[in-house]
């Protein structure tokens, strides 16, 4: 079971980049860049070890680029630095999320209450069967 890294130190590992971004924000949009792009370089990343890299690029796959880059992107707010906090959260999530491992699931027996009830069932089943039976003939 692989061990979760420091997204603290993650988090030194991560590049940001700004621009304008599209949404609301009225004049704000032409004249300042709020979109936040994140970008974290997996393969080159020194805090996570070669089978972290591996579940993070497995996992994470259809958000990472052929180079390599995990990259997220927040535009949502009006000012930099919420974004930059909104997309930073992210991050943490899909990491979370890439090694959050499932519990395996305990199989248990079946009662003996049930096997007997579903007994009963078919029994009373089968004489309502019988009866139709005898009353056509």
């Amino acid at each position: 079971m692989p061990q979760e890294p420091d997204y603290q130190l993650l988090q030194e590992e991560v590049t940001f980049k700004t621009s304008r971004s599209g949404g609301k924000g009225g004049q704000n949009v032409n004249k300042v860049a709020t979109k936040v792009e994140l970008n974290f370089d997996i393969e080159n990343s020194s805090i996570l070890n070669n089978n972290q890299k591996k579940i993070v690029l497995e996992k994470l796959d259809n958000r990472i680029t052929k180079e390599g880059v995990l990259q997220i992107v927040a535009q949502e707010e009006r000012t930099q630095i919420k974004n930059k906090k909104i997309v930073l959260k992210r991050f943490k999530v899909l990491m979370q999320e890439a090694f959050y491992v499932p519990k395996k699931r305990k199989p248990t027996k079946v009662p003996r209450s049930v096997k007997e009830k579903r007994l009963r069932d078919k029994k009373r089943h089968s004489e309502l069967k019988k009866l139709r039976n005898k009353k056509s003939e």
